[in-house]
């Protein structure tokens, strides 16, 4: 099990809007508990999904994969919020930036992006 706890709070907008803020590490432990909360709220009827990734301290390949899961399927683009510096490499890198809407870089501190 992960050291840290993923912790994913939602917040459920009008027209089909929902905002999930994620805290903690996003592996191959805790990147199934993100695929159930879309899968979730994909049920409900929430197309644009914004993910706030300011608080992921950590994220692997099955957290990319998890994204790329949770995109699939969506009318609109899965959006990344407060992506910082380490993790839009690795977005880059892998070409995952190109699939996902991506805000602009957050502050200076750096996630830990495993492979």
């Amino acid at each position: 099990m992960s050291a840290q706890l993923l912790v994913i709070e939602v917040d459920r907008h009008d027209a089909g809007h929902a905002e999930l803020r994620l805290t903690g590490e996003l592996d191959f432990d805790s990147s199934p508990e993100l695929i159930d909360a879309v899968a979730s709220l994909r049920r409900d009827g929430y197309q644009r999904l914004v993910l706030d990734v300011t608080g992921v301290t950590m994220c692997d390949s099955s957290g990319l994969s998890a994204f790329v899961v949770a995109h699939r399927g969506a009318s609109v683009p899965l959006r990344l919020t407060g992506v910082n510096a380490a993790l839009r490499q690795l977005l880059d890198r892998t070409g995952l930036a190109e699939l996902l809407e991506l805000s602009p870089v957050a502050g200076d501190h750096d996630v830990q992006a495993a492979g």
